[in-house]
């Protein structure tokens, strides 16, 4: 969202719950502007709201009303609960699917409802993960939204929508400490884990004029990780 803004999005992100992290819907660039502390607050107006009984139709209308025409949908919530093959439960499972790839694919279908804009104009990313070992019900739940975004791509290219998948590998958003994670920093090529900076930039990108070439594809960008 920082990212986004600082290069001129309005933006809406309709954060959701402790696990359920920013529905982010945004819409045309504005004219960039800096002030104090908030200097990444650029574009017109960037908003965010912790409501969560809202329904996809709901947040446009509200993102609408305050912003405009919604122009970029980035999907960067999630469900994710450690747990494994055996011991996932069903109501783990089916709220993991219920967040990550039900609630993606009603964002998606509202986004595709109601974009009226330039043809070539609308953009959706979705961020995604194959972490799937001991991490059962998030990795297959962020499968499902990865075919949901590539249907889009498919689906609304006759509106002129890209959709587009970014996997962005480990990302160290600040408690990725032990052996583990060590690891990780060592089989990576670049020697460190990924920074929420290299996924923004990656998505400011595909949503930019920059980035319209770019459709029904899954983005690895993860410093090389394997």
């Amino acid at each position: 969202m920082r990212r986004l803004a600082v290069s001129g999005w309005d933006t809406r992100s309709p954060a959701g719950t402790r696990a359920t992290r920013g529905w982010s819907g945004v819409r045309r660039k504005g004219r960039a502007r800096r002030s104090g502390r908030n200097s990444w607050r650029a574009g017109r107006r960037a908003r965010g709201s912790r409501r969560t009984s809202r329904t996809p139709e709901r947040v446009f209308a509200e993102a609408e009303s305050r912003l405009g025409a919604v122009t970029a949908l980035v999907l960067c919530h999630c469900e994710s609960v450690d747990s494994g093959l055996l011991d996932t439960t069903v109501e783990s499972f089916d709220r993991h699917f219920a967040v990550n790839a039900r609630g993606s694919r009603l964002m998606v279908r509202e986004f595709g409802r109601r974009f009226r804009g330039p043809h070539g104009s609308g953009r959706i990313v979705a961020l995604t993960s194959d972490d799937t070992a001991g991490n059962l019900p998030y990795g297959a739940s962020k499968g499902a939204l990865d075919r949901i975004t590539l249907a889009a791509a498919r689906e609304l290219a006759g509106l002129g929508v890209t959709a587009n998948v970014v996997n962005p590998g480990p990302v160290d958003t600040g408690g990725c400490r032990g052996r583990r994670w060590e690891h990780v920093r060592a089989a990576t090529p670049l020697g460190r884990l990924g920074t929420p900076d290299d996924t923004a930039h990656l998505a400011d990108f595909l949503c930019s004029p920059r980035g319209q070439w770019v459709n029904g594809q899954v983005l690895m960008s993860n410093g090389g990780f394997a």
